[in-house]
């Protein structure tokens, strides 16, 4: 499957705000601050067009699936997925999407991007319920307990972890002395922070 080689900060311009696809990085000295325009012949001075409404809806769904650094083919899966669910369809891709391990990683401050966490979950260094899981995409259930195995636990990106207190969606809980964290709910559309019109991307898919 091919890789996405944008550079990250080409897709925040894009899409118009930030994706904060690099963590920290996104917060201080951001290019985007400095150049909140497309990229290309088309930013500054550019001239400006028009929007259709498909390239509304387009860009809605690239945002989405860019903010959760998937490719095309797994980001229609998740859709189909959720399309196939008895609830309304968009609030399902978002749940699901937030639900995937990968970012579970992410938001418990294992990662300090989508990016990482999912090199962190392939790399074999999480566990779910005590197993080993090296799968991004293993959706988490209410109730499972996320943890970075012990021994990797010592390894310099976990180090600082026990003595932090990283801000964690009201549906995770973390425990910083066992460096794990459960799942206490499925997110609601409150808890989920993306400034993302959901609506749209069914709308494109829909077509």
């Amino acid at each position: 499957m091919a890789r996405n080689i944008i550079p990250d900060c080409r897709q925040c311009r894009r899409e118009g705000c930030k994706l904060y696809l690099k963590g920290e990085k996104c917060l201080k000295n951001c290019p985007f601050d400095k150049r909140p325009v497309i990229p290309g012949q088309h930013g500054v001075g550019g001239a400006k067009k028009k929007i259709s409404e498909y390239g509304v809806q387009l860009r809605e769904k690239q945002k989405l699936r860019r903010a959760y650094c998937l490719l095309e083919k797994q980001f229609r899966i998740c859709f189909e997925k959720a399309a196939k669910s008895k609830g309304n369809t968009g609030l399902e891709l978002l749940k699901m999407l937030e639900m995937r391990l990968d970012n579970v990683v992410y938001r418990l401050g294992f990662g300090a991007s989508r990016t990482q966490a999912r090199q962190i979950v392939n790399h074999g260094h999480i566990t779910v319920n005590g197993k080993k899981v090296n799968i991004p995409s293993y959706e988490v259930k209410v109730g499972d307990v996320i943890a970075v195995k012990e021994s990797k636990q010592g390894l310099e990106m976990f180090k600082g972890l026990k003595d932090s207190k990283p801000v964690t969606p009201k549906w995770l809980e973390f425990d910083a002395k066992t460096l794990s964290g459960k799942v206490l709910a499925e997110p609601v559309r409150e808890d989920i922070d993306l400034n993302v019109k959901e609506h749209l991307i069914v709308e494109f898919y829909s077509r």
